[in-house]
């Protein structure tokens, strides 16, 4: 990604080395900051100064990130006394390992446009809270790019994750790059190399990320404005790769591109599919393409021929004058309604090659290190009836007190290695499973769900065709695996609840959109309860 330059040369005069200069990095588990904080009291030491590291740990799993603290200041014989920990308005240089973190800074006063020098890896890594939201939860990063730059004295941002993936290395070692590349330091090149190899382990590949990112630094364009950069494309890393409503959509030819391997006989069958697929208006392949593509690969060529039966409907009850919307959205949300998180789908995905193979680049596992993985799964007793044939499913559940006996023994936390022949047979057995899926309990009611929201929605077309698509984007409630199912399941049906108090009012579909994104903004539903109340007095 293309660096997001700051409004000040990069030739910035360096902290007065009579000064104690004050670092921070932000940086969450895996990042390496401990490394970077070591590394740069390295350098700082071979300069003739003399420095102090500390770290305040923050809490795991993305909701908070470690501030590593380092201050240094010119070895004159006398020891300086240092702070333990930043102060708002008073940090020199801020190191931020991912966007958000840098966004942070910002929001808690470590970044001052008198002072600080920021230094931020503009990709992205989701947040808890962006990752629990009903709806689409992600921060918007041009907005966080804008107010770092407007905070900041300087800002020197751009991907340093992927200079460091791409060097077979890790962050660490393309932040301090980074700050060697910016300047901000009174320290010369060769002394940050040093540092790095004084570790002896993965000099080569940290060496590689740290060049990387030192000569993109330096390549920072004195003067030009961040909305330049944005113009360039290099706001929004997040940015979604789906077609904008202006562009073009794939015909026959993109279609055919989109090259499967397997079986003659499988193949036969696809190729007959992207047939259908092609024959569908213009407006509608696309999606449609993405749609059967996710649906055969859930389950199979039958299932895909199952998912356009269904899209037909839609597409006999529309026409151009309306832009395909409700085939559009009918083939988008179709997809994701036959494609439901169950235990099979999980196992399903846990045990595929692509998966093990992403696992070990995210790592940075070496080609013959052995990784070992250990997967969590809770299930309960109705995701495990949920496996069963329809008949044995029903026995169970309809009888509480043999579900809450099951239950206790099936209710508990299992820790699984996936990296063991016993551990990944289990997953594997789990995941074969699909191919006798259409018979089970879930499929069931998840089938006879999908029937009634998608009879609703057509049945609408005729009276109210905007109507009718406000009821098919509805789907978008509904995501997940088990409890969250089961929540969005819940919220889905509360939003459907009040068509029939909207039925035959003109504005029903805006309504009915309002209803939908409430749900979509507020976990506990308290804004949803809100809406329903006020379509109720109405």
């Amino acid at each position: 990604m293309p660096e997001l330059a700051s409004l000040t040369p990069t030739a910035q005069r360096a902290p007065d080395q009579d000064t104690i200069i004050k670092l921070a990095v932000l940086a969450v588990g895996g990042q390496g900051g401990g490394v970077l904080a070591d590394w740069i009291t390295d350098v700082a030491e071979r300069n003739g100064h003399v420095a102090q590291s500390t770290s305040v740990a923050g809490v795991a799993q993305r909701t908070g990130a470690t501030i590593y603290y380092i201050e240094m200041a010119r070895d004159t014989g006398r020891r300086p006394v240092f702070a333990l920990s930043p102060a708002q308005g008073d940090v020199d240089i801020l190191i931020a390992a991912e966007l958000m973190e840098a966004g942070r800074a910002v929001m808690r006063g470590f970044v001052t446009p008198d002072r600080t020098t920021l230094i931020a890896s503009s990709h992205r890594i989701a947040a808890v809270s962006e990752k629990i939201a009903p709806g689409d939860g992600r921060a918007s990063s041009p907005t966080v790019l804008a107010a770092a730059e407007a905070a900041s004295k300087r800002l020197i941002a751009f991907d340093m994750e992927k200079i460091a993936v791409d060097a077979g290395s890790v962050i660490s070692a393309s932040l301090l790059g980074a700050l060697a590349g910016s300047g901000a330091l009174p320290f010369p090149r060769d002394s940050y190399e040093q540092a790095i190899s004084a570790g002896g382990r993965g000099v080569k590949a940290s060496l590689a990320a740290f060049t990387g990112a030192y000569e993109q630094a330096r390549r920072s364009a004195p003067g030009e404005t961040a909305a330049a950069s944005k113009g360039r494309g290099a706001a929004n890393p997040a940015a979604s790769s789906a077609p904008s409503a202006g562009s073009a959509m794939p015909g026959r030819a993109e279609l055919a591109r989109r090259a499967v391997s397997g079986p003659a006989s499988q193949l036969a069958g696809w190729s007959e599919l992207l047939a259908r697929v092609n024959r569908l208006p213009e407006p509608v392949r696309d999606m449609a393409g993405r749609g059967l593509k996710k649906v055969v690969d859930y389950q199979d060529l039958a299932y895909g021929g199952e998912y356009l039966d269904r899209l037909d409907k839609a597409v006999s009850l529309d026409d151009a004058a309306h832009g395909y919307r409700l085939s559009i959205a009918a083939a988008k949300h179709l997809a994701n309604a036959m494609c439901y998180d169950d235990m099979i789908r999980v196992a399903d995905l846990k045990t595929r090659s692509a998966r093990t193979a992403r696992v070990r680049r995210e790592v940075g596992v070496k080609d013959d290190a052995v990784l070992k993985v250990t997967e969590y799964f809770h299930p309960r007793i109705q995701e495990f009836c949920g496996t069963m044939p329809v008949r044995i499913g029903r026995y169970i559940e309809e009888r509480p007190k043999l579900a809450a006996f099951l239950d206790r023994g099936i209710n508990r936390g299992r820790h699984i290695r996936t990296d063991s022949m016993t551990g990944f047979a289990m997953l594997w057995i789990v995941g074969g499973l699909r191919r006798w899926r259409r018979k089970l309990l879930r499929h069931q009611v998840e089938s006879e769900h999908l029937e009634r929201w998608y009879r609703l929605a057509l049945d609408n077309v005729r009276a109210d065709y905007d109507l009718a698509v406000e009821i098919l984007e509805c789907r978008r409630l509904i995501k997940g695996y088990s409890d969250t199912h089961a929540r969005a399941q819940s919220k889905f049906d509360r939003v459907l609840s009040g068509l029939d108090l909207l039925k035959g009012r003109d504005d029903a579909a805006q309504w009915l959109k309002r209803l939908r994104e409430a749900a979509l903004r507020d976990e506990k539903g308290d804004m949803l309860d809100g809406a329903l109340k006020t379509i109720a007095s109405l």
